[in-house]
């Protein structure tokens, strides 16, 4: 009876099939199509069928960003302490030595120099993967050596926001920070040279509350969640239902609170045609 039968063969290694498959699709939280993974990152993590923005890393940014993703790093080896000794289920420098080896970051944000458009910038991102993008001294620290040099060499200011809001490990200390930053903001204004806000998912807390908030442009990407406190706090607070869409950057740039949403691919132009209209390069 054997004849009739299809004997089946098995696989040398089980594995085959899978390994060469692993990886190159991602499902779009958007339009839940399945996407080529390689489409994916030449339209520089955003979906080419309906738009929606994935996460994108701090280093991608920049280099998406500077003229031939070349830039120089400032202030790569400042790290963060443990002032408070903080625990809770594990203990805070168990969180950074797990955030350090999972991103190669000492810190939740990458300060860069370099060129946009043929003309000098300094760029801060921050890195989600670290703490949740968090803000702590470290974070507080880099940006406010940054605006220090914008204001020595007379370049504009760009910060790519991604963050939970303020870092609860660091206390007071990293709410200091808002207060830190904003008033380093007042002495760029004063130079005066432009500094563009570019609000990216999530982009709450303390950040939201302090320079996020502060720049003489406020852009976001498409529907980037940007806010204080979450939707559930805010309800439970003033015990009404809130709107579709509260909190997302099309509500935000509806109801006068950003200037502009621009999508990712067409950032890099924005930004210059913008430092253009505010004549950031005229001394």
């Amino acid at each position: 009876m054997a004849w009739f039968r299809k004997q089946k063969k098995p696989l040398e290694n089980p594995q085959e099939k899978r390994v060469q498959t692993e990886g190159l699709w991602v499902k779009c939280d958007g339009c839940k199509q399945i996407l080529w993974k390689k489409d994916l990152e030449a339209n520089f993590q955003a979906c080419p069928k309906c738009n929606h923005h994935f996460k994108m890393s701090a280093r991608a940014r920049l280099e998406m960003l500077f003229d031939d993703g070349q830039y120089l790093e400032h202030d790569a080896g400042l790290a963060s302490t443990d002032p408070l000794g903080f625990k809770d289920t594990k203990s805070y420098v168990d969180r950074l030595r797990k955030a350090e080896k999972q991103t190669g970051l000492k810190d939740a944000l990458i300060t860069g120099e370099g060129a946009l458009e043929g003309k000098p910038v300094i760029i801060c991102a921050m890195e989600f993967q670290f703490v949740g993008g968090s803000m702590g001294a470290v974070v507080g620290e880099k940006i406010t050596r940054a605006i220090d040099r914008c204001i020595d060499r007379k370049f504009p200011l760009v910060i790519v926001s991604c963050s939970g809001g303020a870092r609860m490990m660091e206390g007071a200390i990293s709410l200091m920070q808002m207060a830190k930053i904003s008033a380093a903001l007042a002495r760029l204004d004063e130079v005066p040279k432009p500094y563009i806000s570019v609000l990216t998912d999530p982009t709450t807390g303390g950040v939201t509350a302090s320079y996020a908030m502060l720049g003489d442009l406020n852009i976001a990407e498409p529907g980037a969640l940007i806010g204080f406190a979450g939707p559930r706090v805010i309800e439970q607070t003033i015990k009404q239902k809130l709107p579709e869409g509260f909190q997302r950057a099309e509500f935000l740039l509806e109801h006068g609170m950003i200037d502009a949403i621009v999508s990712r691919k067409d950032l890099k132009t924005y930004l210059a045609r913008t430092f253009t209209l505010l004549r950031a390069y005229e001394s």
